[in-house]
């Protein structure tokens, strides 16, 4: 290959000089380069674009549907703040009802009542950040989680009153309901804000406490009965089950959001 052979190359994207011009066609060995890279350009230009996988595509869809949908995300403390108020709201008209209608029964002294329900109301503050805040923190949550369980369990047990009405299998029975169906609503909630998170126990388990604690509330402040007995098997239980409960249920559901 001559000189001048090489100085047409360098003008493949330019148009050639006279001189250069003149050489090429009567070069041979040009000719020949020139064709293989003009047939080269060609089927490179003719070729298609990769197709995109449709599931790649409708996911890439959805996207752009969410943000547009919305396009700043919501701080973590917005569901905190509504599951504590649909708790507290919750809490705050069956008492109402319940004091209207005469059932506030419960027979401790009311230093004792107020201090066991204003601790019930904090441990259930703190199951709900525990529950939805953005701490990666989570095996010192955990046994603090467990440790105010304990804690919360100890206490109730330890201030009923003593006083015995019904018959025990009677007594549970309505407490275990009323606990059950006061707790329904913060427990979907609940499970619905979870969703938006990956699964994770302890938070889970925080949140099914949390929500639980509405139910340990209302039934500790309707029921006459004190016995250790019947506190443990229908007040403090369904708590209890409730924190073991939703963990399970959480489990079974699709994350909708991987977020840490």
């Amino acid at each position: 290959m001559s000189p001048d052979c090489l100085r047409v190359l360098e003008y493949l994207e330019a148009p050639l000089p006279p001189e250069l011009a003149a050489h090429r066609d009567t070069c041979a060995e040009c000719q020949a380069l020139l064709a293989g890279f003009s047939s080269l350009d060609g089927s490179l230009a003719a070729e298609p674009p990769p197709a995109v996988p449709p599931a790649l595509e409708r996911a890439r869809t959805r996207a752009l549907e969410e943000l547009a949908a919305h396009p700043v995300a919501r701080p973590w403390w917005h569901e905190a703040l509504r599951l504590l108020g649909v708790s507290l709201g919750v809490i705050v008209l069956v008492a109402l009802g319940s004091w209207y209608a005469g059932r506030l029964l419960n027979t401790a002294p009311p230093a004792v009542m107020l201090g066991l329900t204003v601790l019930v109301l904090l441990a259930m503050g703190a199951g709900t950040l525990v529950a939805l805040s953005p701490t990666r923190r989570l095996g010192a949550a955990g046994v603090a989680v467990a440790l105010g369980a304990a804690g919360v369990t100890a206490a109730m047990l330890l201030g009923g009153s003593g006083v015995k009405v019904h018959g025990f299998l009677e007594g549970c029975l309505g407490c275990v309901r009323t606990g059950v169906l006061v707790s329904a609503l913060p427990v979907l909630l609940a499970l619905n804000a979870l969703r938006r998170l990956a699964f994770q126990t302890v938070r889970a388990m925080a949140a099914g406490l949390s929500a639980g604690a509405v139910g340990l509330v209302l039934v500790h402040l309707r029921c006459p009965e004190g016995g250790v007995a019947h506190l443990a098997v229908s007040h403090v239980g369904p708590w209890l089950l409730m924190g073991a409960l939703v963990p399970w249920v959480r489990s079974q559901l699709r994350t909708r959001v991987h977020a840490p």
